[in-house]
């Protein structure tokens, strides 16, 4: 986890650098960052230097600082790490882009757009990649979002002790001093289609919306009240905090119990975001155990000293209202009771890694449940347009050459849409790739288009 660090803290730590002939950290970073450079900038005090040889390689520093998974990646890799020292990249990251944003360090004018034109549908972190590259390789590029704000997940699906949110908003001015325009309350597919956007003159799109529907437990009980997604729980969070929403509808009592299912950082953030909301207990329940969950250990740590609880080896099997927590026994009809509990079978692991049921069950009492199991992308855009074709689990098919290109000539997508939720940084890796291969794709049309 990421600290703010002074200056001189920030110089000192990057002093420590071995300046490896080797950097292993390099390797370990998704997007490829210069990272022995910048640090080495930053331990002669060239600030500025620092931050733009980050911004060669990404276009939203301040935010992979504070929420990239340095501890599995770079830091990870740092030949420091084998003492436990490892150099804290992600703080000196962090330090650099604060510092460039306080001190108005700029590094290129606005695009004249002459290179061609874009059209980038999704906010998120691939969205605001491919835009951030394609503007800096002077195409006019234009984001449409169907939120009244721009974000995306780095907005409404990350909390605020994790990601705060003046910080998404000032990395999104900053694409936006380089020639992103940003059309917002417009959904893709219900408002225009593909067909609408290259009749607007768009030599290319890009799809980057992301896994918009949330998994769900088919199990009985599952319409009781009080049962929530974690994406739609950290959202209404967000837009009540900002004053846009009623805190009511969080739907969270001050005295709630609380579970969480799932294991992975979102149920993680859900967890963490119910403690700081609730004076009742919060509960992470997953089905394996601490040793296969997905979220960082870090934030795993950090919620237990907030006061989550974690239960482990526990598969939910059905909702109970009042009635049923006390005779254990699972509701037969659809009902909008309130949730009053799950009922679990418990787990064991075997000798061989093998998960096996132990036949026996236990109910847990709650008044809240949050899912964090999942998501998968939603249809709208490929259920409008021709040729788009996905996989079984709806995630969009891309090909190699030109990088990220759809089965239909001229539409791209990288994220999650494509690959399944992933972190931040992951989606930026594979979403630069696209970047270049959309530049690509309209230099190549526009050659033939001039050879005709």
């Amino acid at each position: 986890m990421s600290k703010i660090l002074t200056m001189h803290e920030a110089i000192a730590e990057a002093k420590r650098c071995l300046h490896c002939s080797r950097p292993l950290c390099r390797t370990g970073c998704p997007i490829e960052n210069n990272i022995p450079a910048f640090i080495r900038a930053l331990s002669e005090g060239n600030i500025g230097a620092a931050y733009e040889i980050i911004a060669e390689r990404s276009n939203l520093p301040a935010i992979c600082g504070r929420v990239c998974a340095h501890e599995r990646q770079c830091e990870a890799h740092c030949i420091l790490a084998k003492k436990n020292a490892a150099i804290a990249i992600g703080s000196l990251e962090m330090f650099i882009a604060d510092f460039a944003h306080e001190y108005g360090v700029t590094l290129l004018p606005p695009s004249t757009g002459k290179r061609g034109k874009v059209a980038i549908i999704g906010s998120g972190p691939a969205g605001l990649t491919v835009a951030g590259d394609l503007a800096k390789m002077d195409f006019d590029v234009t984001i449409f979002e169907s939120q009244p704000e721009p974000g995306g997940v780095l907005l409404f699906g990350i909390p605020e002790f994790r990601l705060e949110k003046n910080v998404v908003r000032r990395e999104i001015s900053i694409l936006k001093d380089l020639g992103v325009k940003i059309i917002t309350d417009v959904l893709v597919g219900p408002d225009l289609n593909v067909d609408d956007l290259f009749a607007k003159d768009f030599d290319a799109i890009f799809m980057g919306t992301g896994t918009a529907l949330p998994n769900i437990l088919n199990i009985p009980g599952q319409h009781y009240a009080g049962i929530v997604t974690s994406t739609y729980f950290l959202r209404v969070i967000v837009l009540s905090d900002s004053g846009k929403l009623d805190k009511k509808e969080t739907l969270l009592d001050a005295e709630a119990n609380v579970i969480v299912i799932g294991a992975g950082n979102v149920a993680v953030d859900a967890a963490r975001t119910a403690i700081r909301r609730t004076t009742g207990s919060v509960t992470v329940v997953y089905h394996k155990t601490a040793a296969e969950m997905s979220c960082l250990h870090s934030e795993y740590e950090a919620a237990l000293a907030e006061g989550v609880q974690f239960e482990f080896l526990k598969k939910p099997v059905a909702y109970l209202d009042e009635q049923q927590l006390h005779d254990y026994a699972t509701p037969a009809t659809a009902s909008a009771a309130p949730v009053a509990g799950i009922l679990f079978e418990t787990i064991a692991k075997d000798a061989d890694g093998n998960f096996t049921s132990t036949n026996q069950q236990q109910a847990l009492p709650c008044d809240f449940v949050i899912l964090a199991v999942g998501q998968k992308p939603a249809s709208r855009i490929v259920s409008t347009t021709k040729g788009i074709q996905v996989d079984d689990r709806g995630f969009v098919i891309t090909k190699e050459r030109p990088y990220g290109m759809t089965t239909r000539a001229g539409v791209f997508s990288s994220g999650d849409v494509v690959h399944g939720p992933k972190t931040v940084v992951l989606a930026m890796k594979e979403s630069k790739k696209v970047a270049a291969g959309i530049a690509q794709y309209i230099d190549a049309k526009k050659l033939l288009a001039d050879c005709q």
